[in-house]
């Protein structure tokens, strides 16, 4: 058994090996970078290492300063979690040299299936099925169009050098060719230093069926079972579930024994996953392997009951497997989401900022929950935009389902965009209850997923108000008790007046509507509130140190989660049915705000500028693409809003922009 291990990873994965090892008894070391020095990994590691500053090519993916900080610690093995280093080869290599065991695979292995035109020769030789297509050396432009209409639109155009959506473009005719292979080679050659890309047949309605492998140092291979993880955006996984829904005993055996023959013709060892597409009548084709860990391995353990970080250790230290394939069986059924810092009404904009206000619902026998922050830290654009993973079991998939929709409707965050309520509607929906899957299951649910926000309903503006008035009233009497008089009537914000109970106006913005409310304080101290439509509420109520607001509305007892932030309320959970944002509208502060960036289109968040498509003084049409900013892993196209002219782009291609600024000149027709 290894003795101390350190961890070159952040976030969820790094916590999630460091229970493992604590279990097991191993002492852990964390790195981190500058923008992760009070991160909860390295709360929560034996001993901790700074690596470099934020950007994680000078820290995370730095190989010498993970190797350094591991002998500067006497750990006698590296955890690299997934990405960052985990399919590294040449880390690999390095840390055999310095006589560290490295947790995963050998590096001819991550060779092998790295390279994706040469893991598929590989896989035909080893009988695996494949999609037909091209993976030959020859990149000219005018050869991959040629093969392209051979296989027959659509095809997939992707990196040869790696993966997670990442220079991988559907291109449907001849037409878009050019423009989408420009797009996955750019892409590619950023994320993997390689812009050779292959060609696939595009299957229509896939599904996405992943096989989970490990295998030992004495030769033993086996398989733990598949998962399905067709619900994607841009191939991204968003939903995650085992085992496959649907598939007879006969097809799990054949995909899994497939799994077992890749892993076998490259000498795996570790933990693994074998990717394949499953078209409609059945047929699986391999689409490539992730030589480590994945982040959606713990649906696999728990219709398993098997910890997989453990495997990876006792598997790492030479230790034979534990289990023989028959001694494997699935018990149940599991489903993990992701939940992201983004804006599903933006595009999916991935969002910064801090986490004012995290609940997550709390681990039982049933649901689990890995995440790599706490409330009150801050999502940076430096990383991977995800706030945790929550995974549930029950007995089969509908009871699984419930358990998924429950723990959604406990997740309360604010400080960022989340993609909590895109995710609360694919539990919900009718076609994933049927398990009626494929890769473009949110394509085509898009108006079912994310609906226009609308106007909320009564009980969540009068709850929003409400929490607004005793919140004033709780300011109030706090500045009170610190002041030289803490009886003054001027001390008290409860609308008192003479002769008459006071009125007053408020006007919120939601989702770019203004609504007027109008308040009158009563004398007993409650208050009368009349909504939009000029339905009228009575209520009261209090708010506990815990941001639930108690609220009583028209007699109606209800519990709400509130959190204020100066102008900004958020009403959610409980009773919320989501998450709503409101903003209490200051004309004087808007108006001083307004026009600072009339005709300008500004940066969404920091970021790279990748391409500048238009030039100073072009006419433009309206949704022409003008600038691309890649951000966050992904790429942003900034577009014409309108048809007009561009004045000025005060940037090229490789400049490092900031949050906000102005990236365009732009004058409307």
């Amino acid at each position: 058994m290894l003795d101390k291990i350190l961890v070159a990873n952040r976030g969820e994965i790094a916590c999630r090996v460091m229970r493992t090892a604590r279990r097991l008894g191993i002492a852990t070391v964390a790195v981190y970078s500058d923008a992760d020095a009070g991160a909860l990994h390295v709360a929560q590691a034996d001993a901790a290492v700074r690596i470099g500053p934020a950007a994680a090519r000078d820290s995370y993916l730095n190989a010498g300063a993970v190797l350094d900080a591991a002998r500067r610690t006497g750990a006698d093995a590296i955890h690299p979690g997934y990405g960052f280093l985990s399919e590294n080869a040449g880390f690999a290599d390095a840390c055999a040299a310095a006589g560290i065991t490295f947790i995963g695979p050998p590096a001819s292995a991550i060779r092998a299936m790295g390279d994706k035109s040469e893991a598929k020769a590989r896989m035909a030789a080893a009988g695996v099925p494949l999609v037909p297509g091209y993976h030959g050396a020859d990149q000219d432009p005018a050869t991959l169009q040629a093969r392209a209409a051979e296989i027959g639109f659509p095809v997939l155009v992707k990196a040869s050098a790696g993966g997670g959506g990442k220079g991988m473009r559907v291109v449907d005719d001849a037409a878009a060719f050019d423009d989408a292979l420009s797009a996955a080679k750019r892409e590619a050659a950023a994320a993997f230093g390689d812009d050779r890309v292959l060609l696939e047949k595009y299957l229509t309605r896939p599904r996405h069926v992943e096989v989970q492998v490990f295998a030992d140092t004495q030769g033993s291979v086996l398989y733990l079972f598949e998962r399905d993880c067709s619900i994607q955006r841009r191939h991204q996984k968003v939903v995650e579930e085992a085992p496959a829904p649907g598939l007879a005993p006969q097809q799990r055996r054949a995909i899994g024994q497939a799994a077992v023959a890749a892993a076998a013709a490259i000498g795996y060892v570790g933990a693994g996953t074998v990717e394949f597409l499953m078209d409609e009548d059945g047929a699986f084709y391999f689409m490539e392997m992730n030589t480590r860990l994945q982040v959606e391995h713990p649906v696999t353990e728990m219709i398993t009951g098997l910890d997989l970080v453990e495997w990876q250790v006792r598997v790492a230290g030479g230790e034979p497997l534990p289990m023989g394939q028959d001694d494997l069986a699935i018990d149940g059924h599991a489903i993990e989401v992701r939940l992201y810092a983004e804006d599903p009404q933006a595009g999916f904009l991935p969002a910064t900022g801090t986490l004012h206000h995290l609940r997550l619902p709390a681990d039982d026998v049933h649901v689990r929950v890995d995440t790599g922050v706490r409330q009150g830290d801050a999502l940076t654009v430096h990383y991977d935009p995800m706030i945790a993973k929550l995974i549930v079991h029950d007995r089969d998939r509908l009871a699984a389902i419930r358990r998924l929709r429950t723990a959604l409707d406990r997740t309360e965050v604010v400080g960022v965009a989340t993609n909590t309520g895109f995710l609360q509607a694919i539990a919900a929906h009718p076609a994933f209850a049927a398990a009626d899957l494929d890769t473009r299951f949110i394509e085509r649910h898009t108006a079912d997923l994310l609906p226009d926000p609308g106007v909320p309903g009564g009980p969540v503006l009068a709850s929003a108000v409400l929490g607004l008035l005793l919140g004033r009233r709780r300011d109030a009497a706090a500045a009170a008790r610190l002041s030289h008089d803490p009886w003054s009537p001027w001390n008290v914000a409860d609308g008192w007046r003479l002769n008459d109970e006071a009125t007053e106006t408020l006007a919120l913005r939601h989702a770019g509507t203004v609504l007027e409310v109008s308040v009158r304080y009563l004398r007993d101290g409650t208050f009368r509130i009349v909504l939009p439509d000029g339905a009228a509420v009575h209520a009261t109520g209090e708010i506990d140190a815990d941001s639930t607001l108690h609220a009583v509305l028209d007699g109606v007892r209800g519990r709400v989660t509130l959190v204020r932030r100066g102008r900004e309320i958020t009403v959610l959970g409980h009773a919320a049915t989501g998450t709503h944002h409101f903003t209490l509208v200051d004309p004087i502060a808007e108006a001083e705000a307004s026009g600072a960036d009339a005709g300008r289109l500004t940066s969404p968040m920091p970021g790279r500028i990748v391409a500048v498509l238009a030039t100073a003084g072009q006419e433009v049409a309206a949704g022409t693409p003008l600038v691309i900013l890649e951000a966050m892993k992904m790429e942003h196209t900034l577009r014409a809003p309108a048809d007009g002219r561009v004045t000025d782009l005060p940037y090229a291609v490789g400049d490092q922009v900031e949050d906000g600024v102005p990236l365009i000149g732009f004058e409307p027709a």
